[in-house]
């Protein structure tokens, strides 16, 4: 069974973007002469050893780092639940993290990275426990902002597994605000995210944290 409902997995497909990008090599080559030129003109020596090839090495790794807008079909699996309508089922919580991740912030192309927590109470279906870490990567992976990370976690655990609810927390430092602006050194930004039965039920919630090994 792909998912709770066989009509969603076109949108699903859409959504994850499972056709991975094409860039010719000859646009990358493009590309890195572009990244040759900011950097000569921002102060780089092009001319050493260690930085000829610099421009190829950014843009290849630009590249690699926004992998998540190749998509992942892996994601696109659900089986059916453990839980056979017990009392208890409305309570248990299935929960993943810390899970690292690396993320470029949209505004500045520069990174920021942190840990999520994802957890959800399932109703018909589950997902593979790895799965959890592959959705936060596919969406952290790409050009993008905080909040949108777990925002897109909750709607694409909503699509596949009609849950009873979702939570997402996400924790992470900003290098946009590290290393120009403000220049903070220790600064974390929190974010929650609460759908269903997390929505409704502040115990849950504390649940949720406290599982998660944070004091909240």
């Amino acid at each position: 069974m792909a998912t709770a409902d066989p009509d969603l997995d076109e949108a699903l497909h859409a959504e994850l973007g499972v056709l991975q990008r094409r860039i010719p090599e000859d646009q990358l080559r493009t590309l890195e002469g572009y990244a040759a030129e900011i950097f000569r003109a921002f102060g780089m020596d092009l001319d050493t050893p260690a930085t000829r090839d610099t421009p190829r090495r950014f843009i290849r790794a630009l590249y690699d780092v926004t992998a998540g807008y190749d998509g992942d079909p892996k994601l696109i699996k659900a089986f059916p639940t453990e839980c056979r309508r017990e009392p208890d089922c409305r309570l248990s919580q299935v929960i993943e993290g810390p899970v690292q991740f690396y993320a470029l912030c949209e505004h500045h192309a520069l990174p920021f990275f942190g840990h999520a927590y994802v957890g959800y109470i399932a109703r018909e279906q589950i997902i593979g426990i790895s799965k959890l870490t592959r959705v936060v990567r596919l969406y952290a992976q790409r050009f993008t902002v905080q909040e949108r990370i777990g925002q897109q976690i909750v709607e694409t655990l909503e699509e596949i597994l009609r849950p009873a609810g979702v939570a997402v927390y996400l924790e992470a430092h900003h290098l946009c605000t590290m290393m120009r602006g403000v220049r903070g050194t220790s600064a974390q930004t929190r974010t929650t995210f609460w759908r269903g039965e997390y929505a409704n039920d502040p115990t849950l919630r504390a649940g949720f944290f406290t599982a998660c090994g944070l004091q909240r």
